[in-house]
Parts: C-alpha cells; structure tokens; sequence
C-alpha cells in the first residue's frame, strides 16, 4: 500500500498546468454537503477536470443512485494544522513511537501539505446517496483508523456486505473515469496531483497548491 508519506510519492515533479477550479454549487448534477463548509467557499471547489470525472462517473451509478461530494479544496494553511493535529494526537496515544513512523502513521490520515492533493484541488472526498439519503458505506467519512478498527481502509474485511458492496460501486465508478483512491481512507479520490500520478506511473502531477 503506498503512502502519501513514501518518498515515491514526493519524488514525483509537479508542473502546474493553470486549470481553473470550479465550484461545485454552480454544476446542480452534482450533490453537495455542507459539513465542511467554509467562509471562503473552498470546500465546493474542484479543478475542471476532476468536476468533470465526478459527471461522468455518475452517469454511471446504478439508477437513483448519486455521488455527494462532502470536500474538494483544503487550503494550504488547513491542511497543515490538521496534520499537526493528528500527529500531536497520535503522539500523545503513543509516545514510544519514533518520529518517522509517527509521519507515517498520521499520512493514512492527513496528508503532510509537500504532498497533499485537497490544498490543489486534485482531491474529493465524497460518498452514495439514495432518494437523499447517505448508503451504508462501513465508516463515516473521515473515520480514522484507530477509531474504526481499520473499517476505514477501502479494502477493510471488518465492514457488512452491503457495505462492501457500495464500496465497489464507487470505485468501479470512480476508477473508470481515471481517479486514483487513497487506500485508508474509501472516500477520498483524486486526480493530477502527486499521489495520482505515482500510483497511475505519470510523468509528473499537473496540479499544485492553489
């Protein structure tokens, strides 16, 4: 499993490409949640690309069945006081633990902002609805691992089958229109950062902080 903490990743160049972000409250396709709204609107915002994957790969959902996108932009500042947070957190649970494993350990929640895909706008962290209403998906969005036994991990065997279930219908959706998803965490997706293009064998990431 790689790591938003492996040298892989952070090894990958990054030419920003200037692609526009775009708000997700002006495409009324896409499904919208307010628990991470913000003043200045970032949560609603994704590059062009990224919101046009997301319509695609709803297309493609079975009938009644929507995408609803919880967060896409984090600024850079946000980002790192909730990596600080989670480390800080971590080291008081655990202060044996050596500083490069304690990097590590936080990275399967927070990404460190060198490599962080939210401050780009390359990433979404999103789950299904139903007639409005949110699909078992095993975990809340944002579970952690410590809290969730593991359950957040895409992969995790500690969750129901219809969870499963739901899991495999958003990466079959998500995955068939290019976006790459983060292992620990089901719900977060992305596309044209770093971590997208280690996993994806690109030359280089097209999207940078914002």
């Amino acid at each position: 499993m790689l790591l938003l903490s492996d040298p892989r990743v952070s090894d990958v160049p990054a030419i920003e490409c200037g692609e526009d972000l775009v708000d997700v409250r002006d495409i009324p396709e896409l499904a919208l949640d307010l628990r991470k709204q913000d003043a200045t609107g970032a949560w609603a915002r994704l590059r062009a690309s990224v919101a046009e994957r997301l319509l695609a790969a709803q297309s493609s959902l079975p009938a009644d069945v929507r995408l609803l996108v919880i967060e896409g932009h984090r600024p850079a500042a946000l980002q790192q006081r909730y990596f600080e947070e989670h480390c800080a957190d971590l080291a008081r649970t655990h202060p044996d633990w050596r500083p490069e494993h304690l990097v590590a350990e936080a990275s399967k929640h927070i990404s460190p902002l060198a490599v962080a895909p939210h401050p780009c706008g390359a990433a979404v962290d999103l789950t299904l609805t139903a007639g409005d209403v949110e699909l078992d998906m095993g975990t809340p969005v944002n579970a952690t691992p410590e809290a969730s036994a593991g359950a957040c991990f895409t992969a995790a065997e500690n969750i129901t089958e219809e969870a499963a279930l739901w899991r495999r219908v958003l990466s079959d959706a998500l995955s068939g229109v290019g976006l790459v998803n983060y292992p620990p965490e089901w719900w977060h997706w992305s596309y044209g950062d770093r971590y997208w293009a280690a996993v994806t064998g690109a030359e280089r990431a097209t999207f940078t902080p914002r």
